[in-house]
């Protein structure tokens, strides 16, 4: 059976995140969106983890769900902010935590109290490396999961430009063995992961990161599991093994639409396409100050294939658009329009959920009931049929879904 899986996001206890992102709305946004397993986020913020345990159950499979047993299951998770020095270089790296039940949950924070302030966000910032966090959790639970979260965002992550390593083995040394699993980020694909060699025994997951409801989902994992073993157990033992029977792809936005994906500078508007346009000393011509060197350029930098290499053992990957965006840009409207919810809803009561739709739903039974419009956008997007503006240095890229010029041909050819 298959299940959709969103493992990281953020509460209403961090910092720049919607006040709706509690966990009634949480579990009304993954039904909309077609999610079956959603990350609590933000386990380690003390007044947090006291509503999950309000609200939410322990079922006995390292999983947790509404008392009425509706809604999705729940997996306790959490994104940790390490800033420290190692190696004369200031780090700063962001790790997505998994645990298998509120009691490990519990011992994880009354150790990290006192490292860090836990009630000032839900993403604490702490003293510790990424080694000596993961040490720490792993003592008191080996069964936990340690993950370096957004793996190429040029602040705070793993292998990112201005803090981050060259391996995983240069953070996390000895405890490197612990770590079979990484997150891709908005900014990134598998594809451009799949170029480094030394990233062949390790799963690659994405998430959203999401602030608010509305961007659930917008990235994913897709995993076909019985629904008799959906687990704690289970996940963590597909996401240690990269079994892509049971892992088959994830969805993920196109990596331009990230907001490091090229290197940049906002303040001076200045974008660079590392493959095109070097500039001397990554200096800014405007202002001479640094640029922010993207994901693009630093995987370059660290990979040892060329562009385009396929790894088979990888998990695939399916680029989506969100549907709301797709429904703004078929209606010329903005996104948060009235009109566009209306129609979104629609379409989610009508048909299932967003990613049935985006995903499933046959260009057939589109053109039979949804706006042709609507459904051209869709389909742009599944061939891949698309134009982006790249992101740099904090600003998303811009999706283009379609080439107005050719929108008249288009839909003869779609009717």
């Amino acid at each position: 059976m298959r299940y959709i899986a969103d493992f990281h996001l953020h509460s209403k206890y961090s910092r720049a995140t919607s006040k709706d992102m509690d966990l009634a709305h949480i579990a009304q946004a993954t039904k909309l969106k077609g999610i079956d397993l959603v990350g609590t986020g933000d386990f380690t913020h003390p007044l947090w983890l006291g509503e999950i345990k309000k609200e939410l159950v322990e079922d006995g499979s390292g999983l947790l769900s509404k008392e009425d047993k509706t809604g999705p299951k729940f997996i306790l998770s959490g994104e940790v902010s390490s800033i420290y020095t190692q190696g004369g270089k200031v780090r700063k790296i962001h790790t997505i935590i998994f645990v298998p039940d509120i009691k490990t949950a519990q011992k994880i924070n009354e150790r990290l109290t006192g490292i860090g302030n836990l009630y000032s966000d839900g993403r604490p910032i702490i003293g510790l490396s990424a080694k000596d966090l993961a040490k720490l959790i792993l003592d008191i639970d080996e069964n936990s999961l340690i993950i370096p979260a957004h793996a190429w965002t040029p602040w705070f992550s793993i292998f990112g430009s201005n803090s981050g390593f060259n391996s995983i083995e240069e953070c996390y040394e000895d405890l490197t063995p612990y770590i079979n699993s990484i997150e891709t980020g908005l900014s990134s694909d598998p594809e451009m992961n799949w170029r480094l060699s030394a990233l062949d025994k390790i799963t690659l997951i994405s998430n959203s990161d999401a602030h608010s409801p509305a961007n659930l989902g917008r990235e994913a994992n897709v995993f076909e599991i019985e629904p008799q073993k959906l687990s704690y157990k289970e996940i963590a033992e597909i996401l240690k093994t990269k079994d892509s029977k049971r892992f088959p792809y994830t969805i993920e936005f196109f990596p331009e639409e990230g907001k490091y994906h090229y290197d940049g500078h906002r303040n001076c508007e200045i974008v660079a396409n590392p493959f095109e346009k070097k500039y001397p000393e990554n200096l800014c011509p405007k202002c001479n100050k640094k640029l922010t060197i993207g994901v693009m350029n630093r995987v370059e930098e660290l990979a040892d294939r060329p562009a385009g290499h396929r790894n088979n053992q990888f998990p695939a990957s399916k680029h989506l658009v969100p549907l709301r965006e797709i429904i703004a840009s078929s209606l010329s409207l903005g996104v948060n329009s009235r009109q566009v919810e209306t129609e979104y809803l629609t379409l989610v009561s009508q048909y299932g959920s967003e990613l049935a739709i985006l995903l499933d739903m046959s260009e057939e039974e589109m053109i039979k009931k949804i706006n042709p419009k609507i459904t051209q956008g869709i389909m742009n997007v599944r061939r891949g049929s698309v134009k982006i503006d790249p992101g740099f240095d904090g600003v998303y890229g811009k999706v283009k879904i379609f080439d107005e010029a050719k929108i008249a041909a288009a839909q003869t050819s779609l009717f």
